[in-house]
Formats: structure tokens, sequence, C-alpha cells
């Protein structure tokens, strides 16, 4: 946890904003990439988006700092370098779309290259400490909430159990259980993020 604020306090836009997503609603580098701004409701902060990698449709309340990195991030964005990404939330420097596959096969990934760049200035570069390790923290704090199906759903994990065929819904009040468990954690310390 201490790591973890030191991480969003020394972050600048946009990564800042994108570390705050991973930690808040578990997100991983091509959520980031993909998320529109569409997708995001500021007023009541909330997020609806799928998850790409399972198509399983998430929703996640989002806290007031993680509102605030995402609007100044779209305010300080680049021009896109296609119209096709205008919607997007998060570009690079040149416009393009953060994790994407160029048209001769090769794969890049910004937001693992910036922010592995990022831990190495706070001499934090380690085994196993990536962008995606958040998504690890988010599950791990969240798991004190003890609302395994309300933190699936935040996630986005496909859940094949008999309960979720019978489940119809998840209750806002239960997602924002599991994202101020998460804000919280470790105890009652001090918030993470902030």
């Amino acid at each position: 946890a201490d790591e973890l604020r030191m991480i969003i306090d020394s972050a600048t836009l946009p990564l800042r904003a994108m570390i705050l997503l991973g930690i808040n609603c578990g997100y991983g580098n091509t959520d980031c990439a993909n998320l529109s701004k569409a997708d995001i409701d500021f007023e009541r902060g909330f997020i609806n988006f799928p998850r790409l990698k399972t198509a399983v449709q998430r929703s996640c309340f989002i806290w007031p700092e993680t509102v605030e990195a995402l609007l100044d991030a779209i305010k300080k964005r680049p021009t896109p370098d296609d119209p096709d990404l205008e919607g997007l939330v998060f570009l690079t420097a040149s416009g393009n779309q953060y994790v994407r596959d160029t048209k001769e096969g090769v794969h890049i990934d910004s937001v693992k290259d910036q922010f592995g760049r990022f831990l190495k200035q706070l001499k934090m570069k380690r085994k196993g400490l990536s962008f995606y390790a958040l998504r690890h923290s988010f599950q791990t704090a969240a798991e004190e909430c003890k609302d395994f199906p309300a933190i699936k759903h935040v996630m986005g994990h496909s859940d094949p159990s008999m309960s979720a065929v019978y489940r119809e819904r998840i209750s806002d009040e239960r997602l924002k259980a599991v994202t101020d468990t998460v804000r919280e954690w470790p105890g009652n310390r001090r918030p993470h993020c902030c």
C-alpha cells in the first residue's frame, strides 16, 4: 500500500489516471487503451465497460480522484492520429492507441512501456511488478468485502456457476462497497489512493 501511494503520488498524466483505473477498477493495459469517453458517467462516478478479453459486462464506481485524473487526462489528450480514435480517453503523444497491433503485425503496449520506465525512475523495477500487478492488488484488496460475485462483476471475470445463471443483477450498493473496500485498504490507516 505504501509503494502504491508513492506510485500514484509520483505519476503524471495520463499514466496517473491509468494507474488509478488499475487499482480502482482492476483495469489492465488493454482496458485502459480501449476505454471510451462514452463509457464514463463523470457526474455519477461510474464506468460501464465490458472487459475485452472475456466480453463480460462490468461496472465500476470510480473514486473522486480517479474522476479528476480522467477529466484532466482528457483535457490534455493529444489529437488523434486517426479520426476513429476520437472517442478514446487515452492517446499516446503521437495520437495513437496505447495498446495496438500495427499493420506489420507488431504488438505495441505503450502502457506497459511507460509504466516500466516510470518504475525504473522510481527505482522500483523488479520482477512481478508491472501495470497488471494493479489488477492483482485490486482483487486482493477487494476480497476483504467478501462479496465475491460483486468483485467478479467489477473485474469482468466470467462466472460459470449455477448461482450466476440465476443472478439477475448486482446492486449499485454492492458494487460501491467493492471499490470503497479497495480505497480503504489496508485497514483504515489512510486511503491508499490519496
